[in-house]
């Protein structure tokens, strides 16, 4: 965990304020997640920005999702010097930066709640074991565009996977907002237009954990932020259209030693696939308590539209090399050391990628410790195997909806661990609250099926 007010926490504050100063930004928008992971944003005036990083800005947490109770309202925001950007979308005149923060209580300690604490907790559990976490998302959206008539809004385009065509508008959109991101100081690697229409794909550069949840974060805004500047909406909604894919975000993730010289999941053992064992009981471990942080990982009702068979998202928890429809697929790195890794794939980006990441780790931690074993790995398509085929061979369902995912979560002592009894709290209440309020509803597809029949 990060050492708060050491000497290279005030070079780096040193570095901001002088920035700040030299570049004339007035102002200086605070920002952190609630336990959904939404952005959560103030701003303040820049001349008061030394004081906020030494002693925090002070905020109303009963307002924020997942936080206090009104009677324990008093929150203080304290800002990473390591998370300034200057947000390139403000003109001169108007200048702005950012900066995200970690949340304390007015006693000056963290707060148990804070998403990025939660992760930060799991990255320091990682170092106690001379182990350090790497790890990047595959980030899907669609954008659409609002019907003038009042309907619901459609994709912007009829192309699909990897389609190219000169003067394309999303490819005019992906290079603005691979553009702006790196205005944030996040490398792009990957950009191009997914399976479904209005759907696309933007990649990261692999990073540490808490540096990539941040930029996860950053990414999803700038994305939005760009999508609206040109007049469209771009969503990471799970499951925004009937019969197409939906949009996953596959995680990879890797161990290394502690001086990153070494990446501890390569074995030149050919016949494992170039695996080491502690990669493997990386896998197992995930897999083990892949129903259990499933209620995290796809974390919204309409998560479990996306979660069927027949649409590249995984349902059963298996694993595999070349095999894209179980939960775990480890990509073909080609005997590379450096880049060996696996992906999980039942993440999607909606949900918190603070919760997400530290919960991934967790689980790969427990199965280091336990030697997890996760069996052979499966190469047959699990869709088209019938339930006692998958019963025979042990494979499991991930939960079917997020209530079925969320008392996964409230019976695991894993997950309480791994969240921190706070985080775990708030978030069965909030969800809990969003399940039901979706239950609740009656759909269109319920009103055309059954009002005239029953």
């Amino acid at each position: 965990m990060k050492n708060f007010k050491d000497s290279k926490w005030r070079e780096n504050v040193a570095k901001v304020t002088a920035e700040i100063k030299e570049k004339e930004i007035k102002f200086v928008r605070l920002q952190f997640t609630d336990v959904n992971g939404i952005v959560k944003s103030l701003a303040v005036n820049s001349k008061n920005i030394e004081n906020i990083f030494e002693s925090g800005q002070s905020f109303d947490g009963s307002s924020i999702t997942g936080y206090r109770p009104i009677e324990e309202s008093d929150m203080v925001l304290f800002p990473d010097p390591t998370t300034f950007a200057n947000i390139p979308w403000r003109p001169k005149e108007k200048s702005s930066c950012r900066l995200i923060c970690d949340i304390y209580t007015p006693d000056n300690k963290r707060f148990e709640g804070d998403p990025r604490y939660v992760l930060e907790k799991a990255l320091s559990k990682c170092g106690e074991s001379g182990l350090r976490y790497f790890c990047a998302p595959e980030l899907e959206f669609f954008i659409v565009k609002e019907d003038g008539n009042g309907g619901a809004p459609t994709p912007i385009d009829m192309a699909g996977y990897f389609d190219f065509h000169p003067g394309d508008l999303t490819d005019d959109l992906r290079r603005e907002i691979a553009d702006t991101a790196e205005s944030f100081g996040i490398e792009i690697e990957i950009s191009h237009h997914e399976v479904a229409l209005g759907q696309n794909e933007i990649d990261f550069k692999y990073d540490e954990g808490l540096v990539t949840a941040d930029r996860a974060v950053t990414m999803k805004m700038v994305t939005k932020v760009t999508a609206a500047k040109n007049g469209y909406i771009a969503t990471y909604m799970p499951k925004p259209f009937f019969g197409v894919n939906g949009s996953g975000m596959h995680v990879h993730q890797s161990f290394w030693n502690k001086d990153l010289t070494k990446n501890l999941f390569y074995s030149e053992d050919e016949k494992t696939g170039y695996l080491s064992d502690m990669a493997r009981w990386s896998i197992g471990g995930q897999l083990k308590h892949g129903r259990e942080m499933c209620g995290v990982l796809s974390s919204w009702p309409n998560s479990y539209k996306r979660l069927v068979p027949g649409y590249e998202a995984p349902v059963y928890v298996a694993w595999a090399f070349k095999n894209r429809s179980p939960l775990i697929r480890v990509p073909n790195f080609g005997g590379r050391k450096n880049a060996a890794r696996f992906e999980i794939r039942c993440p999607d980006p909606a949900g918190n990628p603070y919760l997400q990441i530290a919960v991934l780790c967790h689980a790969a931690l427990d199965g280091i410790k336990k030697k997890s074993d996760p069996g052979e790995p499966m190469e047959l398509n699990v869709y088209k195997m019938s339930y006692e085929e998958r019963k025979a061979r042990g494979i499991v369902s991930l939960p079917e909806s997020l209530k079925e995912a969320l008392d996964e979560i409230e019976g695991s002592e894993f997950m309480k661990e791994a969240l921190g009894e706070t985080a775990f709290e708030n978030y069965l209440t909030v969800k809990r609250k969003e399940w039901d309020a979706y239950r609740l509803q009656v759909n269109n597809w319920e009103i055309e099926r059954y009002l005239r029949r029953l």
